[in-house]
């Protein structure tokens, strides 16, 4: 273990969080990360997907004015029914741009040869996402109440 005077102790393989403005979360890939992380064993793949990936996507769904409800819906609809099933829906969210962003994250998990598993990570990942951004959501309005 090693001492970091930004923070606890920490272990050595893992990176202590990076400070990313909202503007640098929005760059991000997410195709990418989604392709390598969510067949990926828990490590570093894995913790960019739901670390980074996660908070950019809720960045991303939030300035379009996407409700956490509906990305937790399609999370439930990745669950039942599988990333190819929910990559065939014509609107997986609500609005057109956050429409075609969402399909094209799915089709990238419908890519990789990791089944029911796969699913499931993604229903997860995008559960984490929903709350990201009811997070968000529930920041702003408690700073426009003071």
């Amino acid at each position: 273990m090693r001492r970091d005077t930004r923070g606890p102790a920490m272990n050595d393989d893992a990176p202590y969080p990076p400070d990313r403005t909202d503007d640098e979360l929005a760059r991000l890939d997410i195709t990418v990360l989604l392709r390598y992380g969510l067949t990926a064993a828990p490590g570093t793949r894995r913790t960019a997907l739901f670390g980074d990936g996660a908070a950019a996507a809720a960045v991303i769904l939030d300035r379009l004015g996407t409700e956490p409800r509906s990305v937790a819906f399609l999370a439930d609809t990745v669950r039942a029914g599988g990333l190819a099933r929910a990559a065939e829906l014509p609107e997986p969210l609500p609005h057109r741009e956050a429409a075609v962003l969402a399909q094209e994250w799915l089709r990238a998990g419908t890519d990789l040869v990791g089944g029911i598993a796969a699913d499931d990570t993604a229903a997860d990942w995008l559960r984490a996402v929903a709350t990201i951004i009811e997070l968000k959501q529930l920041t702003r309005a408690r700073g426009r109440s003071t």
